[in-house]
């Protein structure tokens, strides 16, 4: 990576009070997905920097970015997901964005206004990052809704360190301890912790493991099944 690609990023400065008009924003509106994005430029500090290198040490890291490959163009494929053997992620993660109403696009749509790195690579790499969360949800098996959300924060938080995700996680997990079930505060940690046990799924090849029968992905990337979150979930069906 360059020197001024480097010092463009360094030059980014916590915006705590940006970050609270944003989460208090978010917590109104949880479906305002865009102030995710304000609340991730704010507080990120450096953790991208961390990530992206090293992604950019891995074998799969170093492939990937060669072939200026990008998970959205398999993402945003229905046909090509529909051909895919039932039961497998790709299969699960289209029946997962149809039953939600989403699209791999929306993601994209929602960061619009948000701040890229100037450097390729490391451009690349928060796109790809950006990109993969819903396929977070399907592998996590944490759903859409707000507790599900926080939960995978808090496992996001596991994967990337990332401050500002904690910061949004546990300003969530406060929200709806206070308001309806302080069990979430357990399912945040236990969401944490599974994020710290397994694989690093940045650097997962997951347009291959699109091909894969779900349950051997989730084997392969040491993700266990949430219990605390689906018994709150099942209290408020």
């Amino acid at each position: 990576m360059s020197d001024r690609a480097v010092s463009a990023f360094e030059s980014y400065r916590l915006r705590p009070r940006e970050a609270v008009s944003a989460i208090r924003e978010l917590l109104r509106n949880p479906e305002d997905t865009a102030k995710v994005f304000v609340i991730v430029r704010a507080l990120s500090g450096k953790s991208l920097l961390r990530g992206y290198n090293r992604f950019s040490a891995t074998p799969t890291g170093q492939t990937i970015l060669a072939d200026n490959r990008t998970l959205i163009d398999v993402l945003k494929d229905r046909a090509y997901l529909a051909s895919l053997p039932a039961g497998s992620l790709g299969r699960a993660y289209l029946e997962f964005m149809q039953a939600e109403n989403l699209s791999a696009e929306g993601l994209v749509e929602a960061s619009m206004n948000s701040e890229l790195p100037p450097e390729e690579g490391l451009r690349a790499y928060a796109m790809r990052l950006r990109d993969m969360h819903d396929l977070w949800h399907v592998v996590t098996g944490y759903g859409r809704d707000t507790m599900g959300e926080v939960c995978l924060l808090g496992f996001t938080f596991g994967q990337t360190r990332n401050p500002a995700i904690a910061f949004i996680a546990v300003m969530g997990a406060l929200k709806i301890a206070r308001e309806n079930d302080r069990r979430i505060l357990r399912a945040l940690w236990a969401g944490y912790r599974a994020g710290r046990r397994a694989a690093w799924l940045p650097a997962a090849d997951w347009e291959h493991l699109l091909t894969l029968p779900l349950e051997l992905v989730r084997e392969r990337l040491g993700i266990a099944a949430p219990r605390v979150y689906p018994q709150m979930r099942a209290a408020v069906a």
